[in-house]
């Protein structure tokens, strides 16, 4: 480290000239849109010059405004930025792009690489008294879809975001501009624009919503009032203590991934037992022990009402995810199987637990990687599978964007003309022998017919490129449910909702059964009304999630209790 910092100072001592032009460029405030698969963040970034030595801060308004996370610039030169942030594990490189007058780079953060350009000056623009949440609806067919622009002035300017809850998009960014009481704004990522005007009364604007392969539709943006605004949404299934079991905070480490340690929570009834026990598996995505989604924590409530009926309950956060170590980006549904074998292990070594009662409970991908590791680990003796695939999961996936798209009111014929292009982006992703060659082979599929047809904007293809073309959904392609469930002799439980639009529930749970046909023992259930989640819902969508105030519907929750106590009673 010496030899470095001597190095950068002989550098500069030889070029003065060149380290003040790298140390004026990159000092100041800048600020970008990140486009995640979560949604899109604002990152604002703060570089300041002691004495010529830069250093500075981050912030995510989105996520935790005013909260300043310390970066450490690595290079800074008239054309080259960099920096690291240490606690959140991510880097930035880019380049300056002088045409825009902006750094065009790369953010990478747990094995992830996101396009990032940083703006000069603050987040947004000031947007003088249009602080609020204002909502408006378009029609589409017979469905009104609602749009949500959501500006929030700081002392640093303006944060705008744009959601578009029955479709299932949140926090997206926005481009605004304002010329007395003329309004336009642009949703990059979904292609869409408002041009309008802001009534005297300023509560409301009245326009013009155009959106591909849409006519443009007059639309009028009214502000909620502040108290709708503020209003929180209920979630009252979520437990509160105190708890009439224990809790425990634990370690598991993977023995066969050294670098994954995985942060869990374990619940166990009162009393010396030995108890039945489940380790719960999450759904695609990195996800934390509860299966945090939409406001909802669906494991707490699971354990919760598990481990009241007797079961003790493990659930961790996925690897690289929040107290776990190791990296998620470049796990496959296979070593995630690895990591619940190391769950169940570490069940198996504590005296309060029944070592011949142990399971595995996994939703959604989940319940994909329970049958991977019970398929080698003679150790787990039962399965319960929530809204699991046992299809084939190309098709799994072309089924999903049909019921997805019907849920949300999008016309057949629109969701058909896609249909040929995904396909064929499956299929050559599930035949890449690198994340590499998936990568060129989704970009030569992408043409702007194809992107039209997908209705993929500008935008969005490069996220949509490495969401196809990384290293799980090439293994995850690849993977066959009915390989697994061949070799399960265990009891097994499936349950699906009959509005899950996300795994259709008659042709997996037809499949699931089909694999199990060996197997003494297999219960298959359809519960009428639940979603992927196992809500009470209406339509099954997305869009439903998170206004439902139901967590976990408490028919789903006694299905589970009862069959895993009905066989591995104390």
């Amino acid at each position: 480290m010496r030899f470095l910092h001597l190095f950068v100072l002989g550098i500069c001592l030889i070029s003065s000239a060149a380290c003040t032009q790298a140390a004026e460029r990159a000092v100041g405030d800048w600020h970008g849109a990140l486009m995640t698969p979560a949604g899109e963040l604002t990152v604002v970034v703060h570089i300041t010059d002691a004495g010529g030595a830069l250093g500075g801060n981050m912030e995510s308004p989105d996520q935790a405004p005013g909260q300043l996370i310390p970066l450490a610039i690595t290079e800074a030169k008239p054309d080259r930025l960099a920096f690291d942030v240490p606690s959140i594990k991510a880097s930035y490189a880019g380049v300056w792009d002088n045409g825009a007058g902006a750094w065009s780079g790369t953010w990478s953060q747990s094995g992830y690489k996101f396009p990032l350009v940083l703006h000069s000056g603050p987040a947004a623009i000031a947007v003088k008294g249009m602080d609020g949440v204002w909502e408006a609806k378009v029609q589409r067919g017979d469905v009104a879809r609602r749009l949500i622009l959501r500006i929030a002035s700081t002392a640093q300017g303006a944060t705008i975001k744009f959601d578009a809850p029955d479709a299932g998009a949140t926090n997206l960014a926005v481009n605004f501009s304002r010329e007395g009481n003329h309004v336009r704004f642009s949703v990059p990522a979904a292609g869409a624009q408002f041009d309008g005007a802001l009534a005297a009364t300023g509560d409301r604007m009245d326009g013009t919503w155009s959106f591909p392969n849409q006519p443009p539709t007059p639309v009028v943006f009214a502000r909620i009032k502040a108290q709708a605004m503020q209003a929180p949404r209920l979630r009252p299934q979520m437990p509160q203590p105190p708890f009439p079991y224990r809790v425990e905070e634990v370690r598991v480490a993977n023995a066969a991934a050294t670098d994954v340690t995985l942060g869990c929570t374990l619940t166990t009834p009162q009393g010396a037992g030995p108890f039945p026990a489940a380790a719960l598996i999450t759904g695609s995505g990195a996800q934390d022990r509860d299966e945090s989604i939409f406001e909802h924590k669906p494991f707490a409530v699971l354990a919760d009402d598990l481990t009241r009926r007797g079961v003790a309950v493990l659930r961790c956060d996925d690897r690289g995810v929040s107290r776990s170590t190791g990296v998620f980006a470049t796990g496959t549904s296979e070593d995630f199987a690895t990591d619940a074998n190391a769950m169940v292990a570490f069940l198996a070594r504590r005296p309060e637990i029944k070592r011949n009662a142990i399971g595995l409970i996994g939703h959604s991908e989940g319940g994909l990687v329970a049958p991977i590791a019970a398929s080698t680990n003679p150790q787990i003796a039962f399965l319960v599978l929530l809204g699991a695939p046992g299809t084939n999961l190309r098709q799994l996936m072309l089924t999903q964007r049909h019921l997805i798209a019907a849920a949300q009111g999008i016309p057949a014929q629109d969701v058909v003309k896609g249909e040929p292009y995904l396909a064929r982006i499956l299929d050559a992703v599930a035949g890449a022998d690198s994340d590499a060659q998936a990568l060129t082979r989704v970009e030569a599929i992408l043409t702007p017919d194809a992107m039209t047809a997908l209705g993929i904007p500008a935008a969005a293809k490069a996220l949509f490129v490495q969401q196809m073309a990384n290293v799980w959904m090439r293994h995850f392609l690849r993977l066959d449910p009915a390989s697994y469930l061949a070799k399960i002799k265990v009891p097994v439980l499936a349950i699906a909702g009959s509005l899950d639009c996300q795994v259709e529930p008659n042709a997996n749970l037809a499949a699931i059964k089909a694999g199990l046909a060996h197997d003494a023992d297999v219960t298959a259930l359809k519960l009428e009304g639940l979603n992927h989640f196992f809500q009470h819902a209406k339509t099954g969508g997305p869009n439903e999630y998170a206004e439902i105030e139901e967590t976990f519907s408490s028919v789903a929750l006694q299905a589970v209790s009862k069959w895993i106590t009905q066989r591995f009673s104390r």
